[in-house]
């Protein structure tokens, strides 16, 4: 399995940041009883991360940036085929390349493999 480290970073801040929250609206509630207290503890907390998991497990902003195209040349190897590009990473950004260079999926691959050897995580 393949891990985003943002994402998986950003979950475990927004886990240690719960637990102040629901342990306050457990003290709150204290008086009802410990079960009513953690039931509506964790309703409060699931309707306010939700969003912020909803944030974290679907933003394309997390994500690497891809840009697929119809019938290019692939910048490597010659063949005219649906190329990709990688347009930007946690430490790439090619967004404003002039000339981007598009690569046929097998040439995609190894040049995805040669940045991560060369530390650019996507």
């Amino acid at each position: 399995m393949k891990v985003n480290f943002k994402r998986y970073g950003l979950y475990l801040i927004r886990w240690q940041l719960s637990t102040p929250i629901l342990a306050g609206v457990g003290i709150i509630l204290a008086s009802t009883g410990a079960l009513v207290a953690a039931i509506v503890a964790n309703l409060i907390g699931g309707l306010m991360f939700f969003w912020v998991d909803r944030f974290i497990f679907t933003s394309e902003t997390l994500d690497a940036q891809w840009e697929v195209k119809e019938n290019i040349c692939c910048v490597d190897c010659g063949k005219v085929t649906r190329g990709y590009r990688l347009v930007r990473a946690e430490s790439y950004d090619r967004s404003d390349d002039p000339e981007p260079e598009f690569r046929c999926e097998e040439c995609s691959i190894k040049k995805s493999d040669e940045l991560k050897r060369q530390g650019h995580n996507h």
